[in-house]
């Protein structure tokens, strides 16, 4: 393994851990060229399915853009990076259970929306906003319905009109 700081190639492995799931290896490292120490992680490479863009081109499913839209979607959100990672490893069990050589975009799309929703309801709006190009503020509104829980009425409340839809 070469060092990510001066570019060696001769490093010594000083501990090696298997994650709870046991699908990944983590192993800490030591220069010894330069003695700085560095993680790596090992994991099966396994091929996930080829992801259909909406003008039909292919592209290979990333792990980094995926990533990437968690966490712009969690910005600023109390969501951990271990359960950005749990989320990912998530949704890349699904894919590969699927066993499908390609997935359409707005599929993987939905699972990003599944993950989001479980971590964290504003990141989820955030998330939805974009994905579903909302046009007005009556589609936020669907949303935010759709993740808030159903507040008990109040003696006195109206109502909800049988008629409204």
């Amino acid at each position: 393994m070469k060092c990510p700081f001066c570019s060696a190639t001769d490093t010594a492995v000083v501990d090696t851990r298997i994650n709870d799931d046991g699908d990944m290896v983590r192993r800490r490292r030591r220069c010894t060229a330069c003695d700085k120490r560095f993680t790596t992680y090992e994991r099966a490479d396994l091929q996930l399915p080829q992801v259909i863009k909406k003008n039909g081109g292919r592209v290979p499913f990333s792990r980094e853009k995926l990533r990437a839209s968690l966490e712009l979607a969690l910005r600023k959100r109390p969501v951990t990076t271990e359960a950005i990672d749990r989320a990912i490893e998530g949704i890349e069990e699904r894919l590969l259970a699927s066993g499908e050589r390609e997935i359409l975009s707005q599929q993987l799309g939905e699972l990003v929306m599944t993950e989001l929703k479980r971590l964290d309801k504003v990141a989820y709006i955030r998330f939805a906003s974009v994905y579903r190009n909302f046009e007005d503020v009556n589609a936020f509104s669907k949303v935010i319905r759709e993740v808030s829980p159903a507040s008990p009425r109040r003696k006195g409340d109206a109502l909800p009109d049988a008629d409204a839809s």
